[in-house]
């Protein structure tokens, strides 16, 4: 080597870290998407809003299927499917009094204008149809069990029940 004179060039080594750390690779954004997604359906599992279960009180079977949806943060429910054995598939609301009246109980708006409460995952300020006997309650809604049971409150007054309406999807 003459002095003044650089050495020979050789190739430059492939450091492992080169390219890894570049960009994520799938496995990395495959689990960075997986985190995501859990996150974001353990956080929807906490609104009322879904499709439930309504158990009878008494023989704990499932009456009907209600789908719960949001609109401008305010729910409304609809019987999607009756479930009972001896449920009649063209019964209509009998007992309503209002617009409900003679209406098919399939497709039914049983929920109307509940909201969440601020600062708790309460939603309340609704009312509950029920249409056995055609009579609205006030209405509080409890998700519980993160999200996969809510607490369906009705209530007239002093006097109420609470039934536990159990996630289908």
């Amino acid at each position: 080597m003459r002095a003044g004179s650089s050495p020979p060039k050789r190739p430059a080594a492939a450091s492992p870290s080169r390219g890894r750390h570049q960009r994520p690779g799938k496995a990395g954004s495959a689990v960075a998407a997986g985190i995501l997604l859990t996150s974001f359906a353990a956080f929807a599992q906490t609104t009322p809003v879904g499709l439930w279960r309504n158990l009878d009180d008494k023989t704990g079977e499932a009456k009907a299927e209600i789908r719960i949806s949001e609109n401008a943060g305010v729910l409304s429910g609809r019987i999607e499917r009756q479930l009972r054995k001896d449920a009649k598939p063209d019964a209509k609301c009998d007992e309503c009094t209002d617009d409900r009246k003679d209406k098919p109980i399939v497709g039914l708006e049983i929920i109307r204008g509940a909201r969440k409460a601020a600062d708790k995952d309460v939603w309340e300020d609704g009312k509950i149809l029920d249409p056995e006997n055609g009579r609205d309650y006030r209405l509080r809604l409890t998700p519980v069990e993160g999200g996969k049971k809510l607490e369906v409150r009705g209530s007239f007054g002093p006097f109420g029940r609470t039934q536990t309406w159990v996630r289908a999807q």
